[in-house]
């Protein structure tokens, strides 16, 4: 028997559908050009094409018995999941940025203190980095602009992900701290795991064998 796997739409898709293509799962070509959503597949395998914010949730629940979605996303809700294998595709990395045209990181720093305000989408990330370094700065949840936020005063700085910095230099943003790597990671349900294992087991051989 096969697995129910929940799988990203957008930016990751490609990348994952060349993965899964390689590793040799039932084929899924069409999904994403129909705008099919659910896909059965040969020898019992299911396809569910969702945001990759939700593919947690639908891990979690049970709906799925494992999924793909990013490192950034398991960062704010990775709680409940088995994380089983890094798939070296996707890659960026979170960072802070900050204005281009200010003060230097260790100036901010010193001149903001403790009133420091950082936007992100990902907060939990962000006040993990920040802990680490013993600071608690103000932390601002934005869903989408964050890098707008300096540029109204809204924040003193951004952590977000990077890729090329084009996005960052096109609204007066340089990169300041590197936080740390971000790739596509394949999570499991972990009563999933322990009643599927030997299917979960079988998906992670064939993964690792092609993983970049």
């Amino acid at each position: 028997m096969g697995l129910t796997l929940a799988l990203p739409k957008g930016r990751l898709w490609p990348d994952v559908q060349a993965l899964l293509d390689r590793a040799g799962l039932p084929a899924i070509g069409g999904l994403a050009e129909d705008r099919q959503l659910l896909h059965d597949a040969a020898d019992g395998w299911r396809y569910l094409l969702v945001r990759p914010s939700d593919v947690p949730t639908f891990v979690r629940e049970g709906v799925a018995d494992a999924g793909v979605t990013g490192k950034d996303v398991l960062f704010e809700d990775g709680d409940g999941l088995y994380e089983m294998l890094d798939l070296g595709i996707g890659r960026s990395h979170m960072a802070v940025a900050v204005p281009a045209d200010g003060p230097d990181w260790a100036r901010l720093l010193a001149e903001r203190g403790g009133s420091l305000r950082v936007a992100t989408s990902y907060p939990a990330a962000a006040r993990a980095f920040f802990a680490a370094h013993g600071l608690s700065p103000r932390v601002i949840r934005l869903r989408g602009s964050v890098e707008l936020a300096p540029q109204v005063g809204l924040a003193d700085c951004i952590v977000d992900l990077v890729e090329t910095g084009r996005t960052l230099a096109a609204n007066g943003l340089r990169e300041a701290v590197a936080i740390g790597p971000v790739t596509a990671r394949l999570v499991a349900n972990q009563q999933a795991y322990r009643w599927k294992g030997a299917d979960l087991g079988g998906l992670l051989g064939r993964l690792r064998e092609v993983a970049a």
